[in-house]
């Protein structure tokens, strides 16, 4: 089993290696026709994969599906109603099936779920990152970059998140119903509350200014320079006139050499925080549809790696689709509500239960679509912006800079 981890893992370095080194070798802007090929090339790399999901746990390769021995007796060990949920979602043990058995139909229904799961929630996350990079005055320039580093760190924080999920549902079977109590709550919250969210007032950025001296302007593709260097006297953008840096000049008199932060540095740092808050939803929303940590981390990381062309795509078009944030709330809240009931579902609906949740979920994401296009057409007709009357009218913005 450990080799198809090193494998997939390998894969998914390879992938951000060709990204970074070979397509995106230059920093340039990325159009939005660039950033839908870029969306559908993710995609389909995605989904493709759910065709060596199918095959790997239909012939279990190196164990793909099935149970340790040694969970093999424990399950074997505890009564039918004791089993814990990790047992259940790999078709509980038995006297038919005493290996734990997920077969390839199952497996490529969960991980095409989790999929979409992930990949819907991640719009959410657009949103925020957006206003971060609007707040920051980041270059679209650099904007790639920010991500592409971003990503790099999301999928090693949600790695650690997932295998300490799978740790906890593994040794304490009740954390199933404190996980979905979790996303119904997020859920309802997500539906009732509209937070204001402005970067500037994130702690986060209040504390890497404490900890790290800032430089207030953007230097080329910098995430760090010397105070007094040649990259602290470089121009935001090439052929761009080079303006003066206050806070570059101060420390030039007090500490020559000193390493500062640049604002580049800082939207990257709000950039990961930004998919920590996210992952505490996403990921037990997966957790819901399968706890097995193979199948919950190469959903997440397939739908993450599509991210940042995702972002480019629609981050001028968030307006447009106001009913998928509903759609997500009652995402949410459905698959803590599975979460909670899985034992009761399975016995109403049997071994299929995961084909109802993928359709439920393919239901709820396109009736949001579908909601916000109609909304938008009825709009138009009436001479309002997408959304009604009120749609246009914007909260009130900082002023862009990263001035300290």
């Amino acid at each position: 089993m450990i080799w198809i981890w090193i494998g997939f893992l390998a894969l998914i370095l390879l992938f951000l290696a060709l990204d970074l080194g070979v397509f995106h070798r230059k920093a340039h802007v990325v159009s939005v026709r660039e950033a839908l090929t870029w969306s559908v090339v993710w995609a389909a790399l995605g989904l493709s994969f759910g065709a060596f999901v199918y095959f790997g746990y239909e012939r279990h390769w190196m164990g793909l599906g099935l149970l340790s021995p040694a969970q093999q007796a424990e399950a074997a060990a505890l009564p039918e109603a004791g089993r814990s949920a990790v047992f259940v979602d790999r078709w509980a043990v038995s006297a038919d099936n005493p290996h734990g058995l997920l077969d390839g139909t199952a497996a490529l229904t969960k991980y095409v779920t989790g999929y979409l799961v992930e990949k819907s929630l991640a719009v959410d996350n657009i949103f925020v990152i957006a206003l971060i990079f609007a707040y920051l005055a980041v270059p679209p320039l650099y904007q790639h970059r920010v991500l592409f580093w971003g990503i790099l760190g999301a999928l090693a924080m949600r790695g650690a998140m997932i295998a300490a999920g799978a740790e906890l549902i593994q040794n304490y079977s009740w954390i199933i119903y404190v996980f979905g109590a979790f996303l119904i709550l997020t859920g309802v919250k997500m539906l009732l509350i509209t937070e204001n969210k402005n970067p500037g007032d994130s702690w986060v950025v209040k504390a890497a200014k404490r900890l790290w001296p800032v430089t207030d302007k953007y230097h080329g593709e910098h995430f760090f320079v010397r105070a007094g260097s040649a990259w602290s006297h470089e121009a935001a953008t090439p052929g761009a006139p080079v303006e003066r840096d206050e806070a570059v000049e101060r420390m030039e008199r007090v500490r020559r050499g000193a390493l500062m932060m640049t604002p580049l540095f800082l939207a990257l740092v709000l950039v990961e925080f930004t998919d920590l808050i996210f992952a505490v939803d996403s990921i037990p929303a997966v957790f819901a549809i399968t706890t097995d940590p193979f199948l919950v981390f190469t959903s997440n990381a397939f739908a993450i790696l599509g991210l940042r062309s995702l972002y480019f795509a629609l981050a001028g078009l968030m307006d447009k689709f106001h009913y998928l944030k509903v759609s997500l709330a009652v995402l949410l809240a459905v698959v803590g509500a599975k979460m909670m009931a899985h034992k009761q579902l399975k016995a109403a609906l049997g071994d299929d239960v995961h084909f109802y949740l993928l359709g439920v979920t393919v239901l709820i994401l396109g009736a949001g679509v579908v909601a916000s296009l109609v909304s938008n057409r009825r709009a138009a007709r009436a001479g309002e912006p997408p959304g009604g009357k009120d749609a246009g009218a914007k909260p009130e913005q900082p002023v862009a800079g990263p001035a300290a």
